[in-house]
């Protein structure tokens, strides 16, 4: 497959035909509702097999093999080339497709109730791309008792499209993450040894293959209660025959102190079976606009990730969403930012007639406009280009897999880059 960018001026029909395939299967692979509105700086998927590339000045043969990590010898004979031929400024190259790296790769889903069928209908969609698919949340109480989500048959869904089910449990109380309730199971012998065999019953029952820990907001001192917590519950979880994995805050040292300083990366690396690194929210709700996951401080938390914990045991955590922020904004005092899918962010740039531009220091895309009332807005979000710089990250530190959070936000160039980029790993 191939990212192509819109220029000033393409339609949809003449970029089929400059890849040789008709405008509807970009249209229906992208999810265009409308294949006659098309926004300067949309990135598109197109849907073929390997990609192409069109020679600049000054580039040969060895130069472009090189770029894509074929021989000389390849890339020729796949074009009906010598070695030795002459390249012309915008001839078009075939480039084969390579072999893929396996990977897993986890969803989150969060059912609200009752359970929408929108929302039965993407999991059936998604589901033969992961290999986890982890339910949010069931909520841990302070007597070891738990507060379940409602799930419907999403779980049998997952089953039968060879997904395991990860059981996520949370520190959360009334709509946020509680420390104090937190540190209430970490000191209460009986309410953790209660809340451990709650979480096996139900991993039994509904067919749970990982119990997976999101305990966020902790008090910092409670740092070495949590490394405990957490071995006791492996020995339990194992000895039941699951398996225990845990989400951790994006660190890029190892902080004792604030709310991340209760997230140990070394112990949990040695205790649990994997993690997922949260990494995203440098743009947040109540943030000035920025992107959501710049590629540098996310990768400086691999860096530090990959030195504390094994690498077959980091799941790299990607967002399914931006914000829409208006004027003024929240450090002005200003409302907060609205959460919008990325088939949300280019629907708006369309109606607008707002080019889209992109921030290659940050890998990611963003745009102005000003609505009817007169307010200017800037959006921040994901596309193809921003989601492949983070697809290359994970081939260039090996790690084990991705993280999503969430389920329901479209984004179907992730999708098709996923699978044009992975193997994906399925648990049987």
């Amino acid at each position: 497959m191939q990212i192509h960018v819109v220029q000033k001026g393409q339609s949809l029909y003449g970029i089929g035909q400059a890849y040789g395939i008709p405008y509807q299967g970009i249209a229906l692979a992208n999810e265009i509702p409308d294949p006659s509105r098309l926004v300067v700086g949309q990135a598109l998927v197109i849907p073929i097999v390997g990609s192409y590339h069109w020679v600049q000045p000054g580039q040969s043969l060895y130069s472009i093999s090189k770029l894509y990590g074929l021989t000389v010898n390849e890339l020729a004979t796949v074009n009906g080339l010598s070695t030795s031929s002459i390249l012309h400024i915008g001839q078009r190259l075939y480039i084969p497709p390579r072999p893929k790296s396996t990977i897993d790769a986890l969803l989150y889903v969060e059912p609200r109730t009752p359970v929408s069928q929108t929302m039965i209908d993407e999991v059936k969609r998604r589901v033969d791309s992961l290999t986890y698919l982890a339910m949010f949340s069931y909520e841990a109480k302070r007597d070891g008792s738990l507060k379940a989500p409602t799930i419907d048959n999403i779980p049998s869904i997952a089953r039968s499209a060879g997904a395991a089910n990860a059981l996520v449990v949370t520190n959360l109380e009334n709509f946020a993450f509680n420390a104090d309730l937190a540190h209430a199971l970490f000191t209460d012998e009986a309410a953790q040894n209660q809340l451990f065999g709650n979480l096996i019953q139900v991993a039994n029952e509904i067919g749970y293959k990982d119990i997976h820990f999101d305990f966020e907001m902790l008090h910092p001192e409670d740092r070495e209660l949590y490394n405990s917590f957490l071995r006791k519950a492996r020995d339990r979880f194992h000895a039941a025959g699951f398996t225990i994995s845990t989400a951790l805050a994006p660190k890029t040292s190892d902080v004792k102190t604030g709310i991340y300083g209760a997230h140990d990366y070394a112990a949990h690396g040695k205790i649990v079976d994997f993690v997922s690194l949260m990494t995203y929210e440098w743009g947040y709700t109540y943030s000035d606009p920025q992107a959501v996951s710049p590629i540098k401080p996310v990768q400086e938390v691999v860096e530090y990730a990959v030195s504390q914990i094994p690498r077959d045991k980091i799941f790299l955590g990607q967002n399914l969403y931006g914000y829409d922020w208006s004027q003024p904004y929240p450090s002005q005092g200003g409302v907060a930012a609205k959460a919008l899918s990325p088939q949300q962010a280019i629907a708006i740039a369309v109606r607008q007639n707002a080019d889209i531009q992109y921030d290659y220091v940050a890998q990611a895309p963003h745009f102005k406009y000003t609505d009817d009332k007169g307010v200017h807005h800037e959006v921040w979000f994901e596309d193809a280009r921003s989601i492949q710089a983070k697809f290359d990250l994970i081939k260039q530190f090996k790690l084990r897999g991705i993280m999503y959070w969430k389920l329901g936000l479209a984004f179907p160039q992730n999708w098709l880059l996923l699978q044009d980029n992975f193997k994906i790993r399925k648990i049987t």
